[in-house]
């Protein structure tokens, strides 16, 4: 028996949630400056200012295939409407790697902080780091079960509470900096936008470490047969989540930056901090701001978690359509239309991942730092099979996109594979091992559809039907006559 018809529920923000969620800017920049100043001394905000501009010309793919496409699972449809059912197995299968490594990183991150946060208020907790995971996978997996506005409510109030912190940090340092008053007497230097005591080529090598503070942007891809006027929302949405995110990163980095200061001493500190945020909220505003910050970085683990998830599972729905895992997989609740068999089973293989890894003896932050990178050695693949996707569609004609505009995503391509070359040259083991699983990982998809021909042809008569089903839709880029 089929599923009922799904109504549309989900507005621009609820899509665009999605997205901040899974790329958790709390998290991200509580974690990611102080390895890059640790690189490029002052100039990191240079470097995420370049990195947003890369992360744009990835991004470019998806804004153009969104317009015309609107099928669950994200690239899953979009290169498989637009090279092939095989190519969008293939994007899609690797993509449901990221999710899921996503997930079991976010989870042991949630782990982790929430000890630490513990730990700072003076409570002393001695139980291991899984069962926190283990209990927000549980969490994860009830909130999305529940109607799609739930979890981007959940995800808005998450995130949106660190995000205003941060900000508050941000307007602090700066102010205190301006004014001559900062605990070293730090001053607002401006010079951290150029390279300053490094080269450019260090910078554009640092732009990686940027990158992955942006990983996840497609997550509201996924949401396309949930989202009311996918056409229009969901491109705006992915637009939204990347500049929205871009602007708050060069800010929150610029703010970290002239908060530790741009002199030798300074930048040691940046580059040595485990959480920037945490500390510098110490130093400017007060404990107990520090311990504000704590919080949201566990809320925001959590949040991507929970981000996560969601995209992994509709992932998992979409292909189960096709016959790919048993049917059962491809059932949406009849109420809240969210995939609660998906969920239920993704959740279930993160929390046995996360706890094999603590059962082998691995830390929480090993256990993040390793899953993040498999993850994004595998999105690389993906956001790759995006790019391949908007070429062809557009020097098909299908589509109508300027052919001059080829040049974004031959840019973009060439940006990926210099990002795919730092992650996976110069390496010390255990990270020496990562391209190669998740090359296997990647693989493994090829193989299914060079031997089962049969799931190839159900993914085309489905992306068939799609289509038709699309070009039935209003097309928001259409001028009407007046």
């Amino acid at each position: 028996m089929s599923n009922p018809p799904r109504t549309r529920k989900l507005r621009l923000w609820e899509a665009l949630t999605l997205s901040v969620g899974l790329m958790g800017p709390t998290l991200a920049m509580g974690l990611n400056g102080a390895g890059v100043a640790a690189t490029v001394g002052k100039a990191v905000p240079l470097v995420f200012l370049l990195g947003l501009l890369g992360v744009g010309l990835v991004a470019y793919g998806f804004w153009r295939l969104t317009q015309h496409f609107h099928q669950a699972g994200s690239v899953y449809a979009l290169a498989g409407a637009t090279i092939g059912p095989r190519a969008g197995f293939f994007g899609g299968f690797a993509l449901l790697g990221t999710y899921l490594a996503f997930l079991v990183c976010t989870l042991a991150a949630t782990g982790v902080f929430a000890h630490a946060f513990l730990h700072a208020t003076g409570i002393r907790s001695t139980g291991p780091w899984v069962a926190v995971a283990l209990l927000a996978a549980v969490g994860v997996t009830a909130l999305n079960s529940r109607d799609g506005r739930t979890t981007a409510r959940t995800l808005l109030i998450v995130e949106g509470i660190g995000i205003l912190a941060m900000l508050v940090l941000a307007a602090v340092i700066m102010g205190r900096t301006a004014t001559g008053s900062a605990p070293r007497h730090q001053s607002l230097d401006l010079s951290v936008f150029t390279a300053g005591g490094t080269t450019y080529g260090a910078v554009m090598t640092a732009t990686v470490f940027a990158f992955l503070s942006w990983a996840g942007f497609e997550a509201c891809a996924s949401l396309g047969e949930e989202t009311d006027d996918p056409k229009r929302n969901i491109p705006r949405a992915l637009a939204g989540s990347v500049l929205l995110t871009g602007g708050l990163y060069v800010l929150m980095m610029f703010a970290q930056t002239i908060g530790f200061g741009t002199d030798a001493q300074g930048v040691r500190a940046f580059g040595a901090a485990e959480s920037a945020l945490s500390s510098l909220s110490g130093q400017y505003i007060g404990t107990w701001f520090a311990l504000v910050i704590g919080f949201t970085a566990v809320a925001s683990a959590f949040a991507a978690a929970l981000s996560s998830s969601a995209a992994a599972a509709r992932m998992v729905q979409a292909m189960a359509r096709d016959g790919f895992g048993p049917r059962a997989l491809a059932r949406a609740h009849p109420v809240t239309g969210a995939p609660s068999t998906a969920l239920r089973v993704c959740g279930a293989v993160a929390a046995a991942l996360t706890a094999v890894m603590y059962g082998t003896g691995a830390g929480a932050f090993d256990t993040y730092y390793w899953y993040a990178t498999l993850g994004v050695l595998c999105v690389l693949v993906v956001y790759a099979v995006a790019g391949v996707g908007v070429i062809v569609f557009t020097l098909s004609g299908r589509g109508r996109i300027p052919r001059w505009e080829l040049v974004v995503p031959v840019a973009g391509l060439g940006y990926l594979g210099f990002v795919f070359l730092q992650q996976s040259t110069g390496q010390r083991a255990p990270y020496t091992y990562f391209p190669w699983i998740a090359a296997a990982w990647c693989l493994a998809g090829v193989a299914v559809v060079l031997f089962a021909p049969s799931l190839t042809r159900r993914i085309g008569a489905r992306l068939a039907g799609a289509l038709v089903a699309d070009a039935q839709l209003p097309d928001p880029n259409r001028k009407v006559p007046s």
